[in-house]
């Protein structure tokens, strides 16, 4: 399973919303798009975090398996902005994580439904 930065969010801070991803998450190899970390990794120089809270951060991210940029994952990004959701307007890090989850085959869990649910062949887990 994709498991998109909210959702990932929710696990780390200990959000109530993470309980209802309990059920899908459990036994699963756990996923996430380079992506998912590139925005997380946002958070320390937005907030100003020290070193070792930086580090909890990297620490906590080993518990996902990253899903890397490569050739196939450029091809679904660029078919998926291009062609198939032209004229709805997708966040890059959302066209990305999308793109991720068709290029390996995998359903995305997210909290946002609506920012996924008009790609094609997308298999969504939500519980918003």
């Amino acid at each position: 399973m994709l498991i998109d930065t909210n959702i990932v969010s929710y696990i780390y801070k200990g959000d109530t919303r993470a309980k209802a991803y309990e059920a899908h998450l459990t036994g699963q190899t756990l996923f996430v798009s380079f992506m998912t970390v590139a925005e997380l990794y946002r958070w320390p120089f937005e907030r100003n975090w020290s070193e070792p809270t930086k580090q909890k951060l990297v620490q906590f991210l080993k518990n996902f398996a990253v899903l890397p940029y490569d050739e196939g994952l450029a091809w679904s990004w660029a078919e998926l902005v291009g062609k198939t959701c032209r004229g709805r307007p997708m966040s890059l890090a959302d066209s990305w994580i999308a793109a991720t989850a068709l290029r390996h085959k995998i359903p995305v869990v997210t909290h946002n439904k609506k920012h996924f649910e008009h790609v094609p062949g997308l298999t969504i887990i939500s519980e918003s």
